[in-house]
């Protein structure tokens, strides 16, 4: 490399330069990598394509760490969950091979659902986020929220005409999830609602559902037959379902 009259570059401007063209194109993890080494004998006994090879890596890394905690606070997890951390030698029902198996996330390039219920404590909301962190981790949009919020949120925005943009915007959202659903009963404008969540969603995206009230006791929940017919059809029977049972983990722990 030379400067503007044609002298040769010193090391040191040259990767000072080299440094400055990184930083405008945006290369920080490269850039970061680079810097150590000059700081370090790192790269003293690497070969050239090898160095080439620690540079990309270090930049992929960067931005996939970037990616992840993006798509962690988009997702706006309300617990700290990751299903590495799962606890198998407490009486909950768990089946290990199954929730490995969901860790795959296949279920979401299936576009398949999973219901976990149970009581209040057993750790429902904690699969649920758990999964969700996973997903985040390979790039998959994920949304956690409160159903009962959710719908509060849903109700305003038809009030003030800004229903269809929350929906399209939840389209986007390849996995979300819905917490303590039937925690409270519907009324009319959420069972639609949910109608419209779960029709918009069916066959093309996965849904995460959490509830005290057991699979067998949703359609009683959901209040009008055809609307409970149309929802279950469309989320219960090709789901993955975890059961969970035991004493709340709020008093174990205590």
């Amino acid at each position: 490399m030379k400067t503007s009259n044609n002298q040769p570059m010193c090391g040191r401007d040259m990767n000072a330069a080299t440094l400055d063209l990184m930083l405008k194109m945006r290369l920080y993890g490269m850039r970061d990598a680079f810097t150590a080494s000059l700081n370090s004998t790192f790269a003293e006994n690497m070969t050239p394509d090898a160095f080439v090879a620690s540079l990309v890596s270090s930049e992929w890394d960067y931005r996939n760490d970037k990616m992840i905690a993006r798509l962690t606070k988009l997702a706006d997890f309300r617990y700290n969950a990751n299903i590495e951390d799962v606890d198998y030698k407490m009486a909950r029902g768990l089946d290990r091979n199954q929730i490995e198996r969901l860790a795959t996330m296949d279920f979401i390039r299936e576009d398949q659902n999973v219901i976990i219920t149970g009581p209040s404590g057993v750790g429902k909301s904690w699969f649920a986020t758990a999964y969700g962190r996973k997903a985040c981790e390979i790039g998959i949009k994920t949304l956690y929220a409160n159903t009962q919020k959710l719908m509060n949120k849903l109700k305003g925005a038809k009030t003030r005409g800004t229903y269809e943009q929350e929906m399209k915007k939840m389209e986007k959202v390849q996995l979300l999830i819905l917490d303590d659903l039937f925690l409270i009963g519907l009324d009319a404008k959420e069972r639609a609602i949910l109608m419209d969540i779960v029709e918009d969603r069916h066959g093309r995206k996965s849904m995460i559902l959490t509830s005290q009230v057991p699979v067998s006791g949703w359609y009683e929940a959901i209040g009008d037959p055809t609307i409970a017919d149309a929802i279950l059809d469309r989320i219960v029977h090709t789901a993955h379902q975890i059961e969970l049972y035991g004493d709340s983990l709020r008093k174990v722990n205590k």
